[in-house]
């Protein structure tokens, strides 16, 4: 007798956070997202570094984050190459699914947003809110390469963005 598959309603959905951090911001970020979407408890959370995520894990995800520093007017390299190795693999298998922007900005981390918002309508995803952008205001070379420590209303914002973000998975919101 063979077992029967779990029913939709009881079937467990899995966020996917891919993230790049060189100076601890976007790390922290990623964390308080993670912390935040299992609040739910009923989410699967996989934090990912750009470098160890791909095609498989896109695939095996019922929502997706993409948190990223902003470097020099751009997503970081490292989210780029998850994206090159990444995108023609899944294309057209993840059509609608929900996604959320984390990044960590020394600026203003807007071209950052463009460019992954450009890649997810590629993709097909669905914005499940404005990309969250944290702005460190580093300028200098010393303050840009220096660790970062992100404000607790700012990692708060990051958790509330995962709590809802799960809840709304879970519901079947997204």
């Amino acid at each position: 007798m063979s077992a029967l598959p779990a029913s939709p309603a009881h079937a467990s959905k899995t966020l996917l956070i891919v993230y790049h951090s060189m100076t601890g911001g976007t790390l922290q970020m990623a964390e308080a997202m993670r912390a935040g979407a299992l609040r739910d408890g009923s989410v699967e959370v996989h934090l990912k570094r750009a470098c160890d995520a791909g095609p498989q894990d896109v695939l095996s995800a019922d929502g997706l984050v993409f948190a990223t520093p902003e470097n020099l007017a751009s997503m970081s390299g490292q989210l780029k190459d998850f994206f090159d190795r990444s995108y023609y693999p899944v294309l057209d298998q993840v059509n609608g699914r929900p996604y959320a922007t984390l990044i960590c900005a020394g600026s203003d981390g807007s071209n950052a947003e463009r460019q992954i918002a450009r890649i997810a309508t590629g993709w097909r995803l669905k914005p499940i809110a404005p990309a969250l952008i944290v702005c460190t205001h580093a300028q200098t070379p010393e303050a840009i390469l220096a660790p970062k420590t992100i404000s607790s209303a700012d990692l708060a914002s990051c958790a509330e963005l995962g709590e809802a973000f799960a809840t709304g998975l879970a519901l079947g919101v997204y």
